[in-house]
Order: structure tokens, then C-alpha cells, then sequence
């Protein structure tokens, strides 16, 4: 490189100096860093020169300096070289390639000599004094190593063949060696430390390839060849270091110990040793400090190499070189005896890399397992001994407290247990493959198996619970291999381990750990940093160890059931009256959420509940055949869940907390009542007794008193168990219907039961009703149970109430706020309204959950009306149902529906009063008023899911929360209206739409009675005024519960009659919402886009009085969201949620529709499944789900898993037949439907919503394959559509990065079927089958495809091409000719990938053509309308160059010219036989 001098090289140095200088004035500072920024920028040729020189020097010194004395020196030698460093790190990126060899070398020698200095300069050799301290030597030489790292990516090993041996030979002038030389007894170095950073950085670089592409794939595979030639000039070396370390370092320790010794004996400590005997000190404990280090070094090497290289490298076969045969793996668990430095957490994570390779063959394996358990108890064994040389050191430093062994070995500990699963998990086909093991199950490899798990079950009693974490994967693998399961290779050990995380799951109070009256707190308080951490490391044990617990109770259920047992009678026993009494309450006396007995129990709770639901049927029904081993198993099994039962529902606790826990317990009990009742009438009679009790955390208090949190609780609980247990076993309890009917009864009318507990009950009742049989018996139970609720929403009082908005506002006590300000925080006034709200609101809710679940279990009851069809039907298959079915057919399965006719009514009233709150006119009237106008605001709950919160931010009422924030001052917990009155109005408005939704679901929307109504259900749904009005987030509602139910459950021969009337103006409404909602989206300042606040809601209510298109253009921009006085950030937070989820929920009831997800296409995804089968002739696929299930035997089961009932083939044809038919009818049927609905996804297309975009390309694909064959469609999706993604694909928006092969896939498909007479799978899958054209046709005409008409086998195509694509194409730039071309190579190649790679580079010149006419300044920037960044751009994704270039030269290695002239011979050889045979 040419040295022209740098003209300013002093002023540099100066630069340098005054920046290092702590004296430096600031001004002088930023002159400084000038001059150093401008020498990075400038010229690259003449700064190499300069930092060349500086690399070559061993010492830089500044002797003059304007802030310091003139005769002042400076050394400056670590800032010029880490700056030199940073020149050159910067060169090699940019420039290397370019420089000729001579260049290259004199830089690498540069850099070398640089390398040796640092060593020198730290270390002293050669008889030159150290000058540079540890810190500076380290910062220098981990610097180095990066630099030399990149001249060894970029040379070698073409251009560097000597790399290993030139950095392996021994440090010495003249050299270019860092190693040390071991044969001369000298120690190692700093020159060791920088070829294992260099040899740790390569491994990185060149095997990470998924997260880092800054270097070619052939560069990788270069260097990688490479090393792997020369591994026998350098893995000795390694191995050397670490044989000749270990003796050292343990020398240092032991000469350590013996001085530690002296002191104590002569009673001194380390600050009262002699200057001689401190110096001698010094000597041994660098010495041991720096062995340690070096070790530690080499490991993390071999760490890299274990997880990126070649096995072999550190597991040598037979045919492995002699000098490659260094058993790296038993010096690696040798050292995990030495605790110093963490030598042993790093050998332990060198050998977890090496085991996760899962690349070992079976003798490997096994060495591992017979030796690992030995390596363990030897590193117990030498930690033990060398405890009194750590007790020793800490005595002579003045700690004289015993140390916690195993808070000192956690870490090492918690690596162990991580890596000794990771050795079965790793290798699970080692185990199954190994016919000793399966087969015969004996053998020595039985037996070191069965130790090697015994070893982790005894690491499993470790006391803090981070250990037995990271074993769950295995024992789970270990449990769900079918083979293994059948062995007896687990029986030792299933009850331990299941006893063991029982144990572990059960929570720590942290108050006993900070003050450590906890027995093992040093344990606990080492594994976990606060409180927070340990309560989310049990929540995560306790997620991952469900399944655990299901196995368990799966694979050995009398070994679970019996575990079970045991520790149910042990707890009972110890803490079953609530000893020892802890952590009380004042004021009662009753048990806290604290005391050890409420902990105990808690704790069970999730093992319990997970166990017993993984019992399978055979281990309890006598009925299921099996065989003798079964037998004996179904018997213990079956005697100790009895017992259990037993003693459980025979508790009776008698404080609060310890209820609650009882009541989890039995809830658990579900699992077992199928199969055993007899202790299922006392349960639920505990249960209803636990919805009468008084309050006993507040005794004495009258039922008026608001109840203490504790009895609500319990109360709560309760419930919830009622509802769960009747859903599981509602047959059991039919013979006790009147007497549960009477129970309730009289808890209903007591005065003491909560709101929610009501609800509890008529879920309870209905429940148990559905399961009876008759269903004239079952619809008039259900009927007399909710015959309070309809009366109620028959009454005069409750009619008058929902009458009108006015009505409904004055009811709530709105419009008495307007002239009464008081009225709304007057006690009396306030209990009032709430009364009369809870009255309303409790009748409808209780309608709607009984409602739910009778529709619920009327889904799986077997259908009294059955097809003419069996099996997967054709579209001519006509189903006697699928049309008007009246309400007393559906009664027989379904005892709700007769209750539609006297609910309906009431129901439309109330619909349209709630909605018609939102109307202009009564806006313009509520917002002005200071109260009034939280009638819109959105309540603290949405306000909260709008902002971004963990799940320690506490919820609304927590820290992080969002409760009084809307309304200033005050939430709905206060006796106050205001607050509440939001949430009121979301409530009654929800349940509006989900009972509709129900109306629908249940089909009595179609039923005949139900016809005098329709007229009217229709003008309620689809009034215009009212979609207009609503909110977003009531649109939202509205689409999921009611449009989504519509387009299922209707009829196909109803399409016409009730489906097309509703939905071709609710379409019509959401496009334009979607139009205005989008307009302003490019512009965020823009006022109409920010959420309407109290401050200028007075402005608002003015536009509100004008109504009309202005104010919906306002209205729509935010979401039509009021926010009271949210913050600003939370509330832009809101507009943006509601915003999007008003596409994204239309895109996935769409999705739903064209059976793109939910219940349809699981249909689909059946008859796919089935299809495979039948190809494969496979009849256990059909008894096969997905591997995430536990799937019962012998039982025909879905795709997803779930089993199918015996009616689902009937079932699904049907769905089929409205798969089919949905699509056609809003498609090609109806043309407001249609036009409506295409033009509606065309815009989803272009709104910058990834979720929404990515959705909405499926259904793009949908409509393509039902509509590509119509002429009237061309114009629509060959221009409309086509040019919106195009668009979308030229702009790049940043948005659509990771979509653009899904957008350019609808490209495709457009192109294909309108244009080419390609016809495609579906979703533009597959390659294009090209279709013939007519002969002699005029205009040209392509052949039709046989399915056009049938979408969900690919559809069909546009006979006569459209000219469309091609128009679209030429407005952005492409000529006539490129398009030509274009169509030419599509026809030629028609596969997918080359398809869309064709399109892709087609565009890419039109979107070049478009950057270059309107520049973007923001590229790059977080804004998702800005065009995406280079790295980004799949247009450009070709101009994307490697950092590190592949080299020109071709790598040949001598492996490789001995196995091509080994190959030469073989061939030549079978030549020669063959002509032989010819007589030749």
C-alpha cells in the first residue's frame, strides 16, 4: 500500500491524545473528535497507510499536548491502535477485494506483528516490560482477533494456506506465531486467548447462517472445507492446552490452600501478610486466575465447535487420524469437577452443544450415558473435598459464615440437569432402536439407561425449582413415545418424578425468602431475582407441566391415581383443619391466602385437575375390553380415585380460604364422576350450599352489606364448578332433577345470592336439562326455569324501560343528569338505576347463557332430521332440512327455540333503542353536557386493552391500569352513574348481537313461525341510519356475532330470501365506513384521524347537529371513539386498535364464509385428510389427529383431533353444500352482493394492515376460483384488483414486507386465468395447466376447463383473454414488447416459483422507473407507508451483496483429490470389467 504521508498524521495524534485526556478542555474535545471523524470519512488509501504504520509500532507517545505541560508525554497506544483497528475493519468491508496480494499480505503481517506487541506489551516477554494493564490488553486483543477474524474469512483458505500453522507456531520475533511454545516449558498467554476469540468468531460467522448472511454460502463452505483439512494441525494444540492447564491450575489451588493454612495457623488474614509474602501471593493467584481464564477460553472454543462443526471433530471414529483423536469429550467431563471461573458450567454447556447435534451414533451415546453419571458423582465427590480449602480462603479474607453448597453450585447444577435431558431427548432413537432396550429389556444397556434416568431423578430432588424445569421436555418425549411407554424402562422412576414436580408446583411465599425464615432461602433467593421472577417461573412450570400431569395419568394411571391419593390423605391429615395456623387475619381469625395450609392445597390443585383429566377410559370402564395387565391397573386405579373421592367430599373445612380450595379440589373430581357417581349428589350439594353462605369473613353482616372479596370468591368458584361439573356429567344428575330444581329454587329467591350466581344456576339447570331425554319434558323445564326471565322482558315495566332511546336514557338516569347534577352520585338515585339496569340486563343475559349452552349440547345430540344422503355428497343432494324447518322440529334437540316467539319481540325493541343512542341527532344533544357525554365513552376495560401491558401491570385497578382515567376522578367501583354507564350500554349492546347471533345459529330465523317477524328483523339489522351510527368496535361486535352466524348457518335454499337482503346493504355500509375510515390515513395530523376528547366534544356536537356526510367522514376517521380525558398516546392507541380490528374481523368472517378457517374448513381439511388415506389405503389414518391430542383408540376422529360424531358425514355434506352455494350466490347471484363484496376486499388489499393484507389474499384466490370464467368479472379483477397490487408491489410499502410473494401469487393467478388460459389449484397453487385454444374461434378462445364451475377444485379460467392485465401493465412503463416476453416465459415455465419470479422481475423495472421519477427521502423509516429499506425490498432482493464475497479461486483440497482419484480408479476398474464381458 502506498504510504503517502497522511498530511495531518501529528494533528491526528494530538486529536487522540486530547480525546484520552481527562484534562482536556472542551472545546479542544470537540476539536478533537473533528479531526478524528474526519479522518474515519476520508481518504481509505491514505488512511490504511497511517494506521498500518501505527499497527507495526509497539508504543505510541504524544509528547506535546495544549492542555498538559509541554515536556509532558502521553501514551497513546491502546486509542491509536483500537482506532487503526476500526479504519481497518471498515477497509475490509469496503475495499479488500479490491487490493492486489502484496497489499493483502503486508496488511495480515501488519496485523499479526500487532497481535504479538499486545502480548509483549502485557506480558513482558522477550525482556521488554509490560506496559500495558489486563484491562487495556484484553480490550486490544478481543479488538485483534476481530480484525484478524475478517482477514481469515476473507483469505483463507485459498489465499492463506498457512493460516493454522502460522497462528499455531510459537510466539517469537521473526514469526508470525501467537501460540506458546509448550516443548521450551513455557506457560500460555494472551497470544492463546486471541486464536481461540479468532477460531470462536470464524464458527460463528461461517456455520450462523439463518441470522447472519454477511458472508457468501461459498465463502462458508470454503472455510469450512478448510478447517475441517487442517484440523489435525490445530485441535492438538487445543487439547494439549487443556491437559497442560488443568495440572497447573490445580498446583496454583493447592499452593494457595497451603498458604491459606499458614495464615489461619499463625492467625493473620491476607491484609497482614509480609510484603514478600504478599508478593508471593500475588504470584500463585494470577497464576490460578489467569489458568482458569485460559480454560475457560478453550471451552467456549470447543462450545462453538460442539454446536457448529463437524462431530468428529470432537467425537473421533475409528477412522479418524491419529493426531485427530483427542478425546475432547472426556476432558470436557473431567472438568466439570473444577468450580473455579465456572470451568464447570462451561464444560457442561460445551457437552450440552455437542448432545443437541443429536448427530452421535449409538456406541457415542452410550459412552455418554455409562461414563456421565460417574463424571457427576466425581464432580460431587471433588467439591465435597475442596470445601475446606474455599472455607480456608474465606477465613483469611475475614468471611467467616459456612457456605450454601448448593447455592454456590445452582448455575452448574441447573446446566447439568439441561444437559443430561438434553442427552435422552436429543437421542430418543437410540433408545427405540435399540432392540436390548425394547425388546428383551435387559442387558447392560438397560441397565446404564435406567441409571442415567435414576441420576436425573435424584437431580430432581434438588430444592430449587429452575432444576427440574429444564427437565420436563425429556420426561414428556420420554412419556409420549408409544415404544418406550410399553417397556418397563420408566416403571422405577414415574411415581418419583410425578411426586417431584408435584412438589415443585406448589408456590414459595417470597416474604420468607427476603426474610430468610424460609429452610433452603440461599437456595431460593440464588434462583430467582424478585418476587415478580418467581411468580412467572411458576406460571410457566405450571403451563408446561400440564401435559407432564396428563401423562402421567394417561400412560401409568393407577401409579398417578395412587400418588394422587396419598398426597390428598397426607395434606388432610397435616393441614386439613387448618394447622399450623399461620399468617391469619386480624380481624377473623380466618386462614389468608398465606397460610401453609391454603399454599398446600392450592398447590394440588393443578396436578390433580391435569391428572385426572388424562385417565383414560379404559383404566375406570368395565366395560372396555383389555387385557390382564390393564385388569390389575383399572383395579388400583379405580380403588384409589375412590378413596380419594371419598375423603375429599367428605371434608369439611372450616375457614373460608381452605372452602375455596375444597371446592377446586372437587371440581377436579368431574374427571372420575363418569365412571363412578356415587359421590357426585354430595358434591354439588356442597357446592349449592357454598352459594348460601353468609359472609364469614365479615360475620354479622346483613345481605344488604356488600359481600367481603374472600365469599365472593368462594362464591364464584362455586358457581363456575356447578356449571363445569353438569357439562361433564349432566346425565348422572338427571334422576335428581326436582331436587336440584327445589335447591335452587330457594336459592334464587333468597336475598344473598350474587348476580353471577344466578347465572350459575340456570347455566346448572340447563345443563342437566339437556340431558334429558324427552324432549317435550326437556323444553318445558327449560321453560319453567327461565320463565322469571321472560317474563321480565314481557313486562310493561321492562318495555316501557327499552321503549325508546329516550326511554332507555332516562332509565339509566342520563337524561336527569342534563338538569340534575346531583342526580347521578345521590346514593339513593344510584341504587336505584342499578336496580332496574341489573333487573334488564340479568333477564336478557340469563336468556342468552341458557340459550348458548342449550344450543351448545342441541349441536352434539344426534339430529332427528336426517338427509337422503350419506357420506360426501354432490351439489344435486337435496337434504329434506336445508330450507324452513319450524320451531316445534327444532325443539327436538334444541328445548330453547320454542321460547323465540315470546323473547323476540322485546329483543328488536331493545336492539333498536341501544343503537339508536348513537344517532346524530341524540349525540348533538348528549355531548355538550360535562355528564352526559360519557354516555360514548369507551369504558377503562378497552381503554386498557388498548395500551400494550404485560401481565404484571395488575389490570385496570392495578398500577398500570386505566380505571378513572376516562371519566377523571372517579370508576365504576364508586356510587357514581358516569362510570358506569359505558360499560352498561356495552353490555346490553353485546348481549343484542349475540342474541341474534343465537337466533340465527339455532335456525329460527328460518323457521316458519318466525315469518311475520322477518320483515321487520330485516329493516332492524340493516337500517341505515343505524349502521352509520355505530362505533367501529360496534361494527366489529356486530360482523362477528351476527353477519358471520348469517353467512353459516342459513340455508343454501334461503340464500335469496334471508341471507341476500341483509348483507347486500351491510356490505354496501362497510365499504363506505372502510372509504371514509381510510382517507385521512396519510395524513396522522390531521384532526379528524384523534379520538374525540371532552375538550372538544362541544365541537363535535355541532357537527353531529349538521349530520349528513360530513359528520360520518369525521365520525369514521377515528373509530368513532370518545375518550373522555384518556391520555393521548393510550387514546391514539384506541382509534388505531378499533381501526384495525374492523378489517381484520371482516377479513376473517369473510374468511369464514368462503371456508378459509373455522368449521368449514375443517370440512375441507376432512375431506383432504380422508382423501390421503384412501390414496395411501392407510385405515389408521382415520383414527389418527394431529400428535398434540390424546386421541381415544378405535374412535374415527377430524383433522384438528376432536372425534366425529355419528351424524358428521351427513353434517359436513350439507356444509358443503353451503360452501358451494354461499360463494355462488354473493358472487355470481346476487349483484349488489357481489359488487359490493369485491370491491370491498380490492380495498382491504390496499389498507396498510399486514394481518388484513394477508387474509384477505386468500380470499382473493376464492373469488378468482368462482368468478375468473365470467365476462363480467374481467374488467373487475384484470383491472381493479390487478392494478391495486401491482401498485402494492411497486410502492413496497413497508407495511407489506413479508407479503409480497402472497401478493404477487394473486398477480399470478390473475394473470394466469384471465389472460394465459391457465387454470391453477387453489389458492394459485401448483403449476399452470394450459389450456388449448378453440379452433377456428373469433375472437381467440381458450378451451374451458371441466371445473370451472366448481372453485374448491381450482376453478376454471376467462375464455376469451382479457385485455385488462396487459392496459395495467402499460400504464406503469412496461412496453408491449417486455409484456410479450413476459407471456412468453410464463407459458414456457409454468411452475409456481417461476411464474411469480417472472412477475417479480417484471415489476422490478417499472418500480426502478418509479423510485427514480419520485424519489422517497424516507425510506427506511418506521412510517408503514414509506417504502421498505434495501434490506427489505424482495424486487431488489438480487442487488443484495454479501459482505464477504465468494473468492475466485476454486478450493481444492487433498481430501478431495484423493476421493476423486479414488473414484477415477473405481470407475475405471468397472470399465474394464465390462468390457470383459465382451471378450475385450
Amino acid at each position: 500500500m502506498n504510504s503517502n504521508n497522511f498530511s495531518s498524521a501529528d494533528q491526528l495524534l494530538w486529536a487522540i491524545a486530547a480525546s484520552s485526556s481527562p484534562l482536556t478542555l472542551p472545546s479542544e474535545r470537540q476539536q478533537a473528535f473533528n479531526v478524528i471523524e474526519s479522518f474515519k470519512q476520508g481518504n481509505n488509501e491514505g488512511a490504511m497507510a497511517v494506521c498500518l504504520q501505527w499497527l507495526v509500532q509497539s508504543e505510541v507517545i504524544v509528547y506535546q499536548h495544549s492542555s498538559l505541560n509541554a515536556a509532558a508525554a502521553m501514551n497513546v497506544t491502546v486509542p491509536v491502535k483500537l482506532l487503526a483497528c476500526e479504519v481497518i475493519t471498515k477497509f475490509l468491508k469496503q475495499s479488500y477485494a479490491s487490493i492486489g496480494e502484496v497489499d493483502r499480505l503486508q496488511l495480515r503481517q501488519a496485523v499479526l506483528t500487532s497481535c504479538q506487541q499486545v502480548v509483549v506489551a502485557a506480558s513482558g516477554m522477550n525482556g521488554a516490560p509490560p506496559f500495558l494493564s489486563p484491562a487495556e490488553a484484553r480490550i486490544l486483543a478481543r479488538t485483534l482477533a476481530a480484525v484478524l477474524q475478517g482477514l481469515v474469512v476473507r483469505d483463507f483458505p485459498q489465499r492463506w494456506e498457512t493460516f493454522c500453522s502460522d497462528i499455531f507456531s510459537p510466539l517469537s520475533p521473526g514469526s508470525m506465531g501467537l501460540w506458546y511454545n509448550a516443548a521450551a516449558g513455557e506457560q500460555p498467554h494472551l497470544g492463546v486467548s486471541i486464536v481461540l476469540q479468532v477460531f470462536r468468531l470464524i464458527a460463528e460467522d461461517c456455520t450462523d447462517s439463518d441470522f447472519n448472511a454477511k458472508i457468501s454460502t461459498q465463502r462458508r463452505n470454503d472455510i469450512l472445507i478448510g478447517l475441517n483439512e487442517v484440523r489435525t494441525q490445530f485441535l492438538p494444540h487445543l487439547y494439549r492446552l487443556l491437559l497442560e492447564s488443568y495440572p497447573v491450575l490445580q498446583t496454583a489451588k493447592q499452593t494457595l490452600h497451603n498458604m491459606h493454612t499458614y495464615l489461619l495457623q499463625s492467625n493473620r488474614t491476607l491484609q497482614q501478610m509480609a510484603l514478600e509474602e504478599a508478593n508471593a501471593y500475588k504470584v500463585e493467584l494470577e497464576r490460578r486466575d489467569d489458568t482458569a481464564k485460559l480454560l475457560v477460553d478453550c471451552l467456549l472454543t470447543l462450545e462453538k465447535f460442539c454446536g457448529s462443526m463437524p462431530t468428529n471433530w470432537m467425537l473421533p471414529d475409528d477412522s479418524a487420524d491419529a493426531a485427530s483423536s483427542a478425546d475432547f469429550v472426556a476432558a470436557m467431563m473431567h472438568l466439570t469437577r473444577e468450580p473455579i471461573s465456572k470451568i464447570q458450567i462451561r464444560a457442561v454447556d460445551a457437552l450440552e452443544q455437542l448432545v443437541l447435534r443429536a448427530k452421535m451414533s449409538e456406541t457415542q451415546w452410550m459412552r455418554l450415558i455409562r461414563d456421565l453419571p460417574v463424571s457427576v458423582r466425581e464432580a460431587n465427590s471433588a467439591f465435597q473435598t475442596e470445601a475446606p480449602q474455599r472455607q480456608a480462603e474465606r477465613a483469611v479474607s475475614g468471611d467467616l459464615s459456612a457456605e450454601d453448597s448448593l447455592a454456590l453450585q445452582l448455575e452448574f447444577h441447573r446446566g447439568l440437569s439441561r444437559m443430561l435431558s438434553a442427552v435422552v431427548t436429543a437421542h430418543i432413537a437410540n433408545i427405540t432402536d435399540n432392540k436390548h432396550v425394547i425388546e428383551k429389556q435387559s442387558g447392560p444397556d438397560f441397565a446404564n439407561i435406567q441409571a442415567f434416568l435414576r441420576l436425573l431423578v435424584e437431580i430432581l430432588g434438588h430444592p430449587s425449582g429452575r432444576i427440574c424445569t429444564e427437565q420436563i421436555n425429556m420426561w414428556i418425549s420420554l412419556m409420549r413415545d408409544p415404544q418406550i411407554i410399553r417397556t418397563k424402562l420408566l416403571d422405577p422412576f414415574t411415581r418419583a418424578v410425578m411426586k417431584a414436580y408435584m412438589q415443585h408446583v406448589k408456590k414459595v411465599r417470597w416474604q420468607d425468602i427476603e426474610e430468610r425464615t424460609h429452610p433452603l432461602a440461599a437456595v431460593l433467593e440464588a434462583s430467582f431475582d424478585d418476587e415478580d421472577d418467581l411468580i412467572a417461573w411458576n406460571v410457566d412450570l405450571r403451563a408446561r407441566s400440564s401435559l407432564l400431569f396428563r401423562l402421567f395419568g394417561n400412560t401409568e394411571p393407577h401409579v398417578a391415581a395412587s400418588v394422587l391419593n396419598e398426597q390428598v390423605k397426607l395434606l388432610l391429615q397435616q393441614y386439613g383443619a387448618g394447622a399450623p395456623l399461620d399468617h391469619l387475619e386480624p380481624s377473623n381469625n380466618q386462614l389468608t391466602e398465606l397460610s401453609d395450609a391454603v399454599i398446600e392445597f392450592e398447590g394440588l390443585a393443578h396436578p390433580l385437575d391435569n391428572t385426572m383429566s388424562g385417565i383414560p377410559a379404559w383404566a375406570m370402564q368395565d366395560g372396555s375390553q383389555t387385557n390382564e395387565a390393564r385388569l390389575e391397573k383399572r383395579v388400583v386405579t379405580r380403588s384409589s380415585f375412590s378413596e380419594m373421592a371419598n375423603v375429599l367430599v367428605s371434608w369439611n373445612p372450616s375457614y373460608l380460604w381452605l372452602k375455596f380450595r375444597r371446592t377446586t379440589l372437587v371440581n377436579s373430581l368431574m374427571y372420575y364422576w363418569p365412571h363412578e357417581p356415587s359421590t357426585l349428589l354430595p358434591a354439588v350439594d356442597s357446592l349449592l350450599r357454598n352459594l348460601g353462605l353468609p359472609d364469614e369473613w365479615m360475620p354479622g353482616s346483613t345481605p344488604d352489606v356488600q359481600l367481603s372479596d374472600q365469599t365472593i370468591g368462594l362464591k364464584k368458584r362455586s358457581g363456575v364448578a356447578l356449571v363445569s361439573i353438569s357439562k361433564r356429567v349432566p346425565n348422572h344428575l338427571v334422576p335428581w332433577l326436582s331436587q336440584l330444581s327445589q335447591a335452587t329454587g330457594s336459592l334464587l329467591s333468597s336475598q344473598g345470592l350474587i348476580p353471577m350466581n344466578q347465572m350459575h344456576l340456570y347455566e346448572f339447570l340447563s345443563c342437566v336439562a339437556n340431558a334429558v331425554d324427552d324432549p317435550v319434558t326437556r323444553s318445558n323445564f327449560i321453560a319453567d326455569v327461565l320463565s322469571m326471565a321472560v317474563e321480565t322482558v314481557q313486562s310493561d315495566d321492562f318495555m316501557q324501560l327499552v321503549a325508546t332511546p329516550q326511554s332507555l336514557l332516562t332509565g339509566l338516569g342520563i337524561l336527569q343528569a342534563r338538569e340534575q347534577p346531583n342526580f347521578v352520585i345521590d346514593p339513593g338515585n344510584v341504587e336505584t338505576v342499578l336496580k332496574t339496569y341489573e333487573k334488564a340486563f340479568s333477564a336478557l343475559n340469563r336468556l342468552l347463557s341458557v340459550g348458548r349452552r342449550c344450543n351448545e349440547a342441541a349441536r352434539k345430540r344426534p339430529k332427528a332430521i336426517s338427509s337422503n344422503a350419506s357420506g360426501m355428497s354432490e351439489s344435486y343432494i337435496h337434504f329434506a332440512d336445508e330450507g324452513p324447518v319450524s320451531i316445534s322440529q327444532l325443539a327436538e334437540t334444541d328445548p330453547f327455540v320454542v321460547l323465540w316467539p315470546k323473547i323476540l319481540p322485546a329483543l328488536l325493541t331493545v336492539y333498536e333503542s341501544i343503537l339508536g343512542i348513537w344517532r346524530p341527532e341524540h349525540q348533538a344533544a348528549l355531548l355538550p353536557n360535562n355528564l352526559q357525554r360519557y354516555t360514548y365513552a369507551i369504558s377503562d376495560d378497552e381503554a386498557f386493552l388498548a395500551k400494550n401491558v404485560d401481565g404484571k401491570s395488575g389490570g385496570v385497578f392495578g398500577e398500570g391500569g386505566t380505571a378513572g382515567s376516562v371519566v377523571s376522578g372517579t370508576d365504576r367501583r364508586a356510587k357514581n352513574l358516569v362510570p358506569r354507564w359505558s360499560g352498561w350500554l356495552n353490555e346490553l349492546r353485546n348481549t343484542c348481537f349475540q342474541m341474534f347471533g343465537l337466533l340465527i345459529s339455532q335456525s329460527v330465523l328460518f323457521s316458519p313461525e318466525i315469518a311475520n317477524y322477518y320483515p321487520r328483523i330485516v329493516a332492524v339489522l340493516t337500517d341505515s341510519i343505524t349502521l352509520q351510527s355505530m362505533e367501529h368496535r360496534h361494527l366489529t361486535q356486530f360482523l362477528k356475532h351476527v353477519v358471520e352466524m348469517l353467512l353459516t348457518c342459513c340455508p343454501s335454499t334461503l340464500y335469496p330470501t334471508h341471507l341476500g337482503p341483509i348483507i347486500a346493504p351491510i356490505f354496501e355500509h362497510v365499504r363506505y365506513r372502510l372509504e371514509k375510515t381510510w382517507q385521512h390515513l396519510g395524513d396522522p395530523s390531521h384532526e379528524a384521524t384523534k379520538a374525540l376528547s371532552s375538550e372538544n366534544a362541544a365541537d363535535a356536537a355541532k357537527l353531529a347537529a349538521a349530520g349528513g356526510d360530513a359528520w360520518f367522514s369525521w365520525y369514521y376517521s377515528h373509530a368513532g371513539l370518545f375518550v373522555g380525558e384518556l391520555d393521548a398516546v393510550t387514546a391514539e392507541a384506541a382509534v388505531e386498535k378499533y381501526r384495525v380490528d374492523l378489517s381484520r374481523t371482516l377479513a376473517d368472517v369473510l374468511q369464514v364464509g368462503f371456508a378459509l378457517k373455522g368449521e368449514w374448513a375443517l370440512v375441507l381439511a376432512n375431506f383432504a385428510k380422508d382423501e390421503q388415506a384412501r390414496k395411501k389405503n392407510d385405515d389408521a389414518a382415520f383414527l389418527s389427529g394431529p400428535s398434540t391430542r390424546f386421541n381415544d383408540d378405535g374412535v374415527k376422529v377430524n383433522a384438528d383431533g376432536t372425534p366425529r360424531t355419528p351424524d358428521q358425514d351427513s353434517t359436513d355434506a350439507r356444509k358443503v353444500l353451503r360452501i358451494n352455494g354461499l360463494a355462488h350466490y354473493m358472487l355470481l347471484e346476487n349483484e349488489q352482493v357481489a359488487g359490493n363484496l369485491t370491491l370491498l376486499v380490492i380495498q382491504c388489499l390496499g389498507y396498510p394492515d399486514a394481518y388484513t393484507c394477508r387474509r384477505v389474499t386468500k380470499i382473493c384466490h376464492r373469488i378468482l376460483e368462482t368468478t375468473a370464467w365470467s365476462p363480467q368479472y374481467s374488467q373487475l379483477l384484470g383491472q381493479s384488483m390487478f392494478q391495486t397490487i401491482v401498485r402494492n408491489i411497486l410502492t413496497e410499502p413497508k407495511w407489506m414486507v413479508g407479503l409480497e410473494w402472497a401478493v404477487i401469487s394473486i398477480a399470478r393467478d390473475i394473470y394466469c386465468r384471465l389472460v394465459l388460459g391457465q387454470a391453477l389449484q387453489c389458492g394459485g397453487q401448483g403449476a399452470g395447466q394450459q389450456q388449448n385454444f378453440i379452433q377456428n374461434s373469433h375472437p381467440p378462445a381458450y378451451e374451458q376447463v371441466k371445473t370451472f364451475d366448481k372453485p374448491l377444485l381450482g376453478g376454471g379460467i376467462l375464455s376469451i383473454p382479457s385485455v385488462y392485465p396487459r392496459q395495467v401493465l402499460g400504464t406503469i412503463g412496461i412496453s408491449s414488447t417486455a409484456i410479450d416476453n413476459f407471456e412468453e416465459r410464463m407459458r414456457a415455465k409454468r411452475s409456481a416459483k417461476d411464474q411469480k419470479d417472472f412477475i417479480r422481475d417484471l415489476l422490478r423495472e417499472a418500480a426502478d422507473l418509479l423510485q427514480n421519477q419520485f424519489p422517497s427521502d424516507t425510506v427506511g423509516s418506521l412510517d408503514p407507508f414509506n417504502r421498505a429499506s434495501a434490506e427489505e425490498s424482495l424486487l431488489h432482493s438480487h442487488r443484495q451483496t454479501d459482505i464477504v464475497p465468494a473468492l475466485p479461486e476454486m478450493l481444492t483440497t487433498q481430501s478431495q483429490a484423493e476421493k476423486a482419484a479414488k473414484r477415477r480408479q473405481r470407475n475405471l476398474s468397472q470399465t474394464a470389467e465390462g468390457l470383459q464381458a465382451f471378450g475385450i
